[in-house]
Order: structure tokens, then C-alpha cells, then sequence
């Protein structure tokens, strides 16, 4: 018989840029008893998913569901829905999930513009307006929390700037949602997505999404099919919505459950306190590190409570210290994405990790492996 590697899985505090400690609550769904994905009961489940998310993206959308796939998959299906060959597309971008919308853009023969700032700086809304009066644009999309530098975009500026123009605006809320305030319907997005495995405290592989009644339009009215079948929305409304239900896809129950519980953990915290407890473990990995002599490369006023991104000190090992803290502690922190590589840590309090126990168990460590 092979090796059974399941057996060797050790559990590990995650404390990186996701995925985050996983709910008990989501843990147990796992192992319910599989449905079929027209089952009533199943399809009762994905309506109650529906409201919860609708309450936590702070929308009415009647187009708000999960996209079986990761995180990446909800903002690609934003994309492949609401872009069509040679529309002009506007991304604001200043990281690497920033410049993953150019990339999405351009292979779906949009004509695309960038208005790119410094990675580690917020967008600018005076740059942003600048941008907006040289031309006319479809589409223009942003990230709300760039995961890669640890930056909070001010969507709640930038959105009266885009809504003043025709343009479709489109939000990632990948690494926002559940863990900052996201408020689609008061910043008029016409699509917003997220992930199953960050603030909402469940293992990856879902991605919730919501269109606007506007945005939905655009998708029924394009001049060109969708190019990809299990991202449409139009195929994808047959099986979420109405009394009878049509096949589009397998989609993954377990998983399923598993969100529908973390929403309601999250719901019975309150966001509130969910929110509140993001920034108090935030704070106090800010001063821990500070009397460690550590610093955070974004300046205070636009950094993100859910990822820290931590300058890495001149002749520390970037590498043997994650290493390290995995081998010998069983926690997991994230290394820098494209030009910040090798130059800072990102530490993550997202979700059901941003606990202050979870903060001391990942300083004493540092401590002990910095010698400091």
C-alpha cells in the first residue's frame, strides 16, 4: 500500500495573505452528507447563502450568488461578463491583483488604459478624476484591498468619481469582505467579488459575486456571447434563481454547506464586532512590532487590518525566518508578491485568525527566531 499522506497533515496557524484558520462551524459542514445540486434541500441552502451574502456585501442585488471556483474566478467572471472586444477599459491599479485586471482585460480585446500608482501608495481620487476626464470608458475596476501590499483603496471616494461618467465600475473585495466594511449598493458597483477562504473563515474554493440590475443589462445586451459558458450569468441565472431550476454545472455541496456556515458565524458575531476585533489585533501586532524594531512599509492612514505588510530588516533571511516559523512553530506567514519579493513579510489577521492569542503566538516566535 502507498503511503497515506493524509495521516502527516499537521494543522497549521495560518497567519499569511490567505487562507485563513477555518470556523469549526465550516469544518463540521464539510462532512455532511452530500446532495445532489438540484436537490430541493440543497437548493434551499444556496437561496439562504444568497441572503447572507446580500447582507454582508450591504447590496439588493437580485444577481448575487458564489461562483464555484477560487477567488480569482469571481473577479474573471466580472470580466468575461461585462467586457466585450474593443470596449474601453480603465484599471486602477497600484499591485499585483491591480495588474491582474489589466491582463484579464487585454485578453478579452479590450482596449485598455492604466492609471498605475506606486505599489505600497493608495489611489488617488484627484488622479482618478484627472484619468476619468481624458476619455470615455465601458469599464473601469479596481481593488479594494490589494492583497499584495497591503494598501486599502478609497472606494467610497473613487466611486461618486466613476459613477459621474457611463462607465461600469467594478470592485475586488477579494481580501475585504468580512474583514473591512464593504457597502456595494452605497458605492453603486455595478459587480463586486470576494472568496470563500479570507474573512469568511472557509478553505477555498468559492467565490461570491453580485451584479447590479445595470450591470445585468450590459451582460443581456452584449453584442458577442460570453466566451466562457460556466461564468455567464445568464446561463448561471437558470440555476440560481426561479421556482425550477435548470443544470448549469456540478456544483461542489460540501462546499457549499461549509460557506452557508461560515456566513452564519459571521452574521451571529455581528460585523460590527467582526470588524472591531480586525482592528484591535491589528493594533497590537503595530506596537508589538514596532518595540521589535519592525515597521510596516504602508503608511497608517491606508493600511489594511487583515494583511501587514512588514518591511524585512537589512540581513535577515527571508526565506529561513517563514521557514522557520513553519518547520518549528506550525505558523504560516505570506513573502512578498513580484517587486516586493525578498523585501517584506505579509502577516495576516483575516477572519476567524484575527485573535489576539493568534497575534501572541506568532510574536513570541518572531522573538525567538530574531532575537529580539
Amino acid at each position: 500500500m502507498p503511503e497515506d499522506l493524509l495521516q502527516n497533515i499537521r494543522p497549521v496557524l495560518l497567519m499569511g495573505p490567505g487562507p485563513s484558520p477555518v470556523c469549526e462551524a465550516a469544518y463540521a459542514a464539510l462532512g455532511k452528507p452530500t446532495l445532489g445540486h438540484l436537490d430541493p434541500y440543497f437548493i434551499r441552502i444556496m437561496d439562504a447563502i444568497k441572503e447572507h451574502l446580500r447582507q454582508i456585501f450591504h447590496t439588493k442585488n437580485e444577481m448575487t450568488l458564489t461562483i464555484s471556483g477560487t477567488g480569482s474566478s469571481g473577479i474573471e467572471a466580472c470580466f468575461v461578463n461585462l467586457v466585450e472586444p474593443g470596449d474601453r477599459v480603465l484599471i486602477l491599479a497600484n499591485g499585483v491583483f491591480g495588474k491582474r485586471q489589466q491582463d484579464m482585460a487585454v485578453r478579452l480585446g479590450a482596449r485598455v488604459d492604466v492609471l498605475d500608482v506606486a505599489w505600497g501608495e493608495p489611489l488617488l481620487p484627484d488622479a482618478v478624476k484627472k484619468k476619468l476626464a481624458g476619455s470615455a470608458y465601458d469599464v473601469v475596476s479596481m481593488v479594494h484591498a490589494e492583497t499584495s501590499t497591503g494598501v486599502r483603496n478609497p472606494v467610497e471616494e473613487i466611486s461618486p468619481l466613476v459613477k459621474s461618467t457611463d462607465s461600469l465600475f467594478i470592485v475586488d473585495c477579494v481580501t475585504s469582505l468580512g474583514c473591512i466594511p464593504v457597502d456595494v449598493d452605497r458605492w453603486e458597483a455595478d459587480a463586486a467579488c470576494s472568496c470563500s477562504q479570507k474573512g469568511l473563515s472557509c478553505p477555498p474554493g468559492l467565490a461570491p459575486i453580485t451584479l447590479s440590475a445595470r450591470a445585468m443589462a450590459k451582460v443581456k445586451g452584449r453584442k458577442s456571447r460570453v466566451s466562457n459558458f460556466y461564468m455567464d450569468m445568464t446561463a448561471l441565472t437558470t440555476y440560481w434563481e426561479g421556482d425550477s431550476r435548470a443544470y448549469h454545472h456540478t456544483a461542489p455541496s460540501n462546499m457549499y454547506y461549509a460557506l452557508y456556515a461560515a456566513l452564519r458565524e459571521f452574521l451571529r458575531e455581528g460585523e460590527d464586532k467582526v470588524f472591531s476585533r480586525h482592528l484591535d489585533t491589528h493594533a497590537m501586532l503595530v506596537r508589538e512590532l514596532g518595540e521589535m524594531g519592525l515597521t510596516l512599509s504602508v503608511a497608517a492612514p491606508h493600511r489594511l487590518p487583515q494583511v501587514n505588510v512588514v518591511g524585512i530588516p537589512e540581513g535577515v533571511d527571508d526565506e529561513q525566518v517563514r521557514s522557520r516559523l513553519l518547520n518549528e512553530y506550525r505558523i504560516e506567514i505570506g513573502a512578498g508578491l513580484g517587486a516586493l519579493a525578498g523585501k517584506v513579510w505579509r502577516i495576516g489577521l483575516m477572519g476567524h485568525g484575527a485573535r489576539r492569542e493568534n497575534v501572541e503566538k506568532l510574536l513570541d516566535a518572531m522573538r525567538r527566531i530574531l532575537g529580539r
